[in-house]
């Protein structure tokens, strides 16, 4: 047992799956917006399913693209698959699994799901080598993780509306700001390697510039969602939280001193997330 044990934990770290805290929480928040009258525990199940799927098949299939450059970077080096801790083959196991259990889960939701789960695939897949050929990879990452808002509205409601489409580029831009920062510790390997980030195209001082943009715009979308959706003035008061914490994000941030990126990266980030939900929970109630 302990052998089974310690095996899972070796996938959860390569997957890093205490990271699903960024993009769940706003799957969820879509999908009490779109319940209007009801949502039922079966559709909540399944959205969950679908979410842990498509996160593990597009983690696992990262570390498979990105297992040279990891070996070679003193930063990532330790990871289970340049150190040997995992094989190919196990991953890919793990990665065609994944995807299959997003698949299933997907078809248990409705035929649109179902009919755009593919699509879904081939965006988070499709991350992975952005960063060989475009330094705006960041916005890429930000695209696979808005598909967990677009995709919980659509397994409520079945097709597509406005809400959810403002929310994900607000996760889209909210993403592409907090990667930006976390990239910065890279920036010398990645130009070294030839790999394209907004650290490495413009240096760390005005890549933090553009982060800062990208989380104003975020602000604003998510501001947005308001005028769009049934939602308590209290929303807006959360708004003004996630605005107040990304100001404190970037504050712990310097071009001179990346020694809290991973404060304001992993912790930061996780309040956000959570309490948006949170907020968004009680003003959809209280609406």
């Amino acid at each position: 047992m302990s052998a089974l044990l310690g095996r899972i934990g070796l996938y959860g770290r390569m997957i890093r799956f205490s990271h699903s805290v960024f993009a769940l929480p706003f799957a969820l928040s879509s999908a009490v917006i779109a319940a209007g009258t009801g949502i039922s525990g079966r559709q909540v199940a399944w959205i969950l399913v679908a979410m842990v799927g498509a996160r593990s098949a597009a983690m696992g299939f990262n570390r498979l693209a990105d297992q040279r450059l990891d070996a070679r970077n003193p930063r990532t080096a330790g990871r289970e698959l340049p150190r040997g801790a995992l094989s190919r083959g196990e991953v890919w196991v793990f990665v065609v699994a994944s995807a299959a259990t997003l698949v299933a889960a997907a078809a248990m939701l409705n035929p649109l799901c179902l009919a755009l789960s593919p699509v879904a695939l081939l965006i988070v897949f499709g991350y992975s080598y952005t960063k060989r050929f475009t330094a705006l990879s960041h916005l890429f990452l930000g695209l696979a993780l808005a598909v967990a808002p677009v995709g919980a509205w659509l397994a409520i409601r079945g097709r597509f509306e406005a809400p959810p489409v403002v929310l994900g580029l607000a996760v889209l831009f909210w993403v592409a700001g907090f990667d930006t920062i976390y990239a910065c510790q890279d920036e010398a390997f990645d130009r070294a390697e030839g790999l394209h980030s907004l650290p490495a195209r413009l240096g760390t001082r005005r890549a933090l510039v553009v982060a800062r943009s990208f989380h104003v715009i975020a602000v604003a979308l998510l501001a947005a969602v308001y005028i769009l959706a049934p939602l308590h003035p209290l929303y807006l008061a959360g708004v003004g939280v996630v605005a107040a914490l990304l100001i404190y994000e970037h504050s712990l941030v310097r071009a001179d001193d990346l020694s809290r990126i991973d404060a304001a990266f992993f912790t930061v980030n996780g309040w956000i997330s959570f309490g948006y939900f949170a907020v968004t929970l009680a003003a959809r109630l209280m609406a």
